[in-house]
């Protein structure tokens, strides 16, 4: 039992205080990895990030965080008692930063991956990694813009116009919307002694289009009111 004791203490304090060495070839390969990585990371999140916050400010950090991981991570794997030792320090530090947007918690996540990856000298792993990422967030910002740019086409349409207006005004006014947009679509229409009320959704092909329209109405009809709003929040 006293032997099986001294062996596990023995292999443990060999564990501990075992240092591994690295390589200068093997640590200037990461090191040069790293920040190549990191700098592409950095070009491609300032050409295609939809942030609104200062993107350059925000990604000239990118390559010193990818090394300086990459330094730590090469440093830390050669000897198991630097590895607990990093584990208590992280513990009781806290890391405040300004994330104003998830898209750029994202990219500090890819960068420190890099970072990660190449301390590990898993230098294929992670270009094939970070590759993929990069075209999946390529993919999703495509489709995201164009169904934003879908929806920002679409717009809701009240016209107003304090008396009852006849059939054929109404269907004068259904054909000018009509001559101006790629999509109409009937919303609801209200009409009283005192007023007709018309919501329309339309795609203009070109918004000054639409807006010369409301002009040309509120001067035909007095006293009318035409409103515009971006998807659907029409209030009348």
């Amino acid at each position: 039992m006293d032997n099986l004791q001294n062996l596990n203490k023995g292999d443990l304090d060999f564990f501990i205080n075992q240092n591994i060495d690295i390589g200068i070839y093997s640590f200037l390969v990461s090191l040069i990895c790293a920040a190549v990585l990191s700098f592409l990371v950095q070009i491609f999140y300032l050409k295609n990030s939809s942030t609104l916050s200062d993107k350059r400010e925000f990604s000239k950090n990118f390559v010193i965080l990818g090394v300086t991981t990459c330094i730590v991570i090469m440093i830390v794997k050669s000897s198991l008692a630097l590895s607990l030792g990093l584990v208590g320090a992280l513990s009781i530090v806290r890391f405040r930063a300004a994330i104003k947007e998830p898209e750029e918690l994202v990219y500090l996540f890819l960068i420190i991956a890099i970072g990660l990856g190449s301390g590990a000298n898993q230098i294929l792993i992670t270009t094939i990694g970070i590759s993929f990422s990069l075209i999946i967030i390529t993919i999703y910002s495509k489709f995201h813009k164009n169904f934003k740019d879908n929806l920002n086409k679409q717009i809701a349409i009240g016209i107003i116009i304090d008396k009852n207006i006849s059939d054929t005004d109404i269907n004068n006014i259904l054909n000018d919307l009509k001559k101006i947009s790629n999509e109409l679509k009937f919303i609801s229409m209200s009409r009283s002694d005192e007023n007709t009320s018309i919501n329309f959704d339309v795609k203009p092909t070109k918004f000054e289009e639409l807006t010369k329209l409301s002009g040309i109405i509120k001067e035909k009809y007095k006293n009318s009111r035409v409103i515009l709003s971006y998807n659907d929040e029409l209030s009348l």
